[in-house]
C-alpha cells in the first residue's frame, strides 16, 4: 500500500512538472512569434491609474489622460456618502467616509467624458468634472476651485446673491382653469405631458418633462363635491399615467398602470373621472416610469376644498385670529434630482421667485416634496404654524422654526409676516443652497414691505 502511494505521488509530480514545462514553452513561443507565425501575440497597453478624491462638494483629480486602458482609485475624504460615475457606465460603490474603491473604466478613446457623483443633489452642488482623453495629455492639476483665493470666493458669493431675483423663461404652478363645465357641473381639465426646454437658472436650459409646458405642472384647485374629468394626453416618448397622490379616487382612477389602467402610450389620451369627495392637499405625478419623469419635472399640486386653518385657536400662547384673512397661499414644490435638480417650484436660485407681501399679512405655505431626500425648510424670522400634515388637519397644531419634509410628504403652515425686511427662506442642508461659485438651489426670500 505504501509503495502504491509513493508511485501515485511520483506520477502527480511528473505530470505537474510536465504541465509547467509545456506552459513555459508556450510562453516562449508566444513571445518569439509563435514558431514561424507572422503575427506576434498582442500585448495590452499600459493602464493609466488615476486617483480621485471626493469631498463636499468637489471631485479632485486629473483632468486629462492619454488614450488607452484607464482605471480609477477613488477615495471618499468627505463627511457624507459619495460615489463616482463615468458616463461610459463605470461606477464605484456608494462610499462612506474614508472608504476607497478601485474601478476599471475601460479602454478610452480620444474625447471628453463626464464624471460625477449621482447621490441626489451632489452633482448639482458641484460634484461634476470632465476628463479629457487626448494624445497630447500632460500632467494637470486637480479639478475644483482649490486654487481660488478667499477674496475671489467672497466676491463670487456676493455676486451670486446680488443677482437675485433673476428673470428666466417659464413659470410653474399656474392655476389651471377648466376648459369646460358640463351641464351636470362636471369640471373638465386638460393635462398634456411633453418634454420641453426649461430654464432652471439663468442660462441653464434643460430638457424637462412637464405638464402643460410648466414645472411644476399647473395648480389644480376645486371644491368638495365637484366632479372632475381630467383628459391626460401623453406626448413624451415613454408610456405614462397620473397618480393622484393623497386624493380619494375609485381604484380604476388611481393612476398606477398596468394595475388600475392600461399605460397611456405616446400620442394617447386617457380620461380620469372622479368626485372630489373630501378636503385634501394632494399632488399629482406620473407613476409609470416615474423614476425618470418625476425628478425631471412631471409633478403638480392639487387642493380640494378650503384650507383647514385653526381659526380662533391659541397655540403655545399665540392666538390665531378668528377673522384672519389669508393674503397669499403658496404651493412650494421641492425637488433635488433629475435635470431640474435642487430647486423650489422648478427654479434654482437666483431664478427662484421672491414673495412680496405687506407687513401684517397672514400667509399659508404648502410644502410638497417631489424629490428623493428630506429637506428641512427654514423661514428666517417668522415661526411656521404647522396645521396640517399630508392634508390632514392636526388636532394639536405646533409652531416650528424648521420643518423636515420627506419625499411624498406635504406640510401646510401658517405664517404671520409682522416685521418689515427681506427674509431668507431656504432648505437648511447648506450644500443645497451654496456651492463654490456662490448661492444656488433651494433658496428664495420673503420680502415684507410697509
Amino acid at each position: 500500500m505504501a509503495d502504491s502511494t509513493k508511485t501515485f505521488d511520483r506520477a502527480l509530480w511528473f505530470f505537474g512538472a510536465m504541465g509547467a514545462f509545456v506552459a513555459a514553452m508556450a510562453l516562449v513561443v508566444a513571445i518569439n512569434g509563435g514558431g514561424g507565425s507572422e503575427a506576434a501575440a498582442e500585448v495590452p497597453g499600459e493602464v493609466s491609474n488615476l486617483s480621485y478624491e471626493l469631498t463636499e462638494f468637489a471631485i479632485l483629480g486629473p483632468q486629462e489622460v492619454r488614450p488607452g486602458p484607464v482605471s480609477f482609485e477613488v477615495h471618499n475624504s468627505g463627511s457624507a456618502i459619495h460615489n463616482l460615475v463615468v458616463e461610459t457606465g463605470a461606477r464605484t460603490a456608494d462610499l462612506n467616509t474614508g472608504e476607497i474603491d478601485l474601478i476599471d473604466v475601460g479602454d478610452l478613446s480620444e474625447g471628453e467624458y463626464v464624471i460625477f457623483c449621482d447621490i441626489p443633489g451632489h452633482r448639482e452642488a458641484g460634484m461634476e468634472a470632465t476628463l479629457v482623453v487626448s494624445e497630447d495629455a500632460a500632467e494637470v492639476s486637480a479639478t475644483g476651485h482649490e486654487d481660488m483665493t478667499p477674496e475671489q470666493a467672497n466676491q463670487m458669493m456676493i455676486d451670486s446673491m446680488l443677482a437675485f431675483p433673476a428673470e428666466t423663461e417659464g413659470k410653474g404652478n399656474q392655476p389651471l382653469e377648466p376648459v369646460e363645465v358640463k351641464a351636470d357641473g362636471t369640471k373638465v381639465f386638460e393635462l398634456t405631458a411633453e418634454i420641453i426646454e426649461w430654464e432652471v437658472e439663468p442660462g441653464k436650459f434643460v430638457d424637462a418633462w412637464a405638464y402643460n409646458g410648466q414645472v411644476p405642472g399647473p395648480w389644480i384647485r376645486v371644491d368638495v363635491g365637484d366632479q372632475l374629468e381630467v383628459h391626460f394626453t401623453n406626448l413624451t416618448p415613454m408610456a405614462s399615467d397620473i397618480h393622484w397622490h393623497g386624493i380619494s379616487t375609485p381604484n380604476n382612477m388611481d393612476g398606477v398602470a398596468p394595475y388600475t389602467q392600461d399605460p397611456v402610450y405616446t400620442g394617447e389620451t386617457f380620461v380620469y373621472s372622479f368626485a372630489a369627495e373630501r378636503p385634501a392637499i394632494g399632488m399629482y405625478h406620473a407613476h409609470f416610469h416615474s423614476q425618470i419623469s418625476v425628478p425631471n419635472g412631471m409633478f403638480g399640486a392639487i387642493i380640494i376644498g378650503d384650507t383647514p386653518i385653526p381659526y380662533g385657536e391659541t397655540v403655545s400662547g399665540i392666538e390665531i385670529p378668528e377673522d384672519l384673512e389669508i393674503a397669499h397661499e403658496i404651493p412650494m414644490v421641492l425637488n433635488d434630482a433629475g435635470v431640474i435638480g435642487l430647486s423650489l417650484n422648478g427654479k434654482s436660485f437666483p431664478a427662484t421667485e421672491p414673495y412680496v407681501v405687506n407687513e401684517g399679512d397672514w400667509l399659508v405655505y404648502h410644502y410638497y416634496n417631489e424629490g428623493l431626500q428630506v429637506h428641512p425648510m427654514h423661514q428666517h424670522q417668522f415661526p411656521q404654524l404647522v396645521f396640517a400634515k399630508d392634508g390632514i388637519p392636526l388636532d394639536v397644531p405646533f409652531w416650528a422654526d424648521t420643518i423636515n419634509v420627506a419625499p411624498g410628504e406635504r406640510y401646510s403652515v401658517l405664517v404671520h409676516a409682522d416685521r418689515v425686511g427681506t427674509w431668507v427662506w431656504h432648505c437648511h442642508i447648506l450644500n443645497h443652497v451654496e456651492r463654490d461659485t456662490g448661492m444656488f438651489g433651494m433658496v428664495t426670500a420673503l420680502i415684507v414691505q410697509e
